[in-house]
């Protein structure tokens, strides 16, 4: 009997939502607007959709060491402890047996940085740099990584110019036939 009464209690728990959506669904939430999306959508490659703003590599260093090193380590080396990725290195490792996966060795486009620092760093106060302190920080990084000159400086403009050490090793994704992603020709 026990059984019976927790089953008919957790039936009625997950489907009490369902019949209060049905009772009145156009008057929950509101409409959506370009205002409430500002932050959600990603930084395609090419840069028309990156912000206004600019940065350089010393801006970065400063910035770097007060708000990411932290969780990075002061030479961008990773803290496993803290759960912060090593940032740099790595560079020809990925068909290795140990790959090293950072911005430098695996990311194809600089905007993918750009847009992963503004969305989600620092990890204890995501979304809380500003675009002129996203821009110095991936200067500072790319740097760090030999992809950019110490007096570099970043906007969307220059962004987008950057060319990444594995820009070309992954497939374009209009002309990849996901089938073989999945192992069989016949899905």
């Amino acid at each position: 009997m026990f059984r019976f009464d927790a089953f008919a209690i957790c039936a009625c728990l997950a489907l009490a939502p369902l019949s209060a959506l049905a009772e009145g669904a156009e008057s929950w939430g509101s409409p959506i607007g370009p205002d409430d999306l500002k932050g959600m959508a990603a930084y395609a490659p090419g840069g028309g959709d990156l912000p206004a703003g600019s940065g350089t590599v010393a801006q970065g260093r400063d910035l770097y060491g007060e708000r990411c090193a932290h969780c990075h380590g002061e030479e961008l080396e990773g803290i496993p402890e803290t759960g912060g990725a090593k940032l740099v290195g790595g560079r020809g490792s990925l068909a290795s047996d140990k790959p090293v996966k950072t911005v430098e060795s695996y990311w194809p486009h600089a905007e993918t940085l750009f847009d992963y620092v503004k969305r989600a760093m620092p990890f204890d106060d995501p979304g809380s740099l500003t675009d002129d302190e996203v821009y110095a920080i991936s200067a500072f990084i790319l740097n760090r990584g030999g992809i950019l000159p110490e007096d570099a400086a970043l906007d969307a403009g220059a962004l987008a110019q950057v060319k990444m050490p594995n820009a070309d090793g992954f497939y374009p994704g209009d002309t990849y036939d996901l089938r073989l992603s999945w192992g069989r020709a016949d899905n």
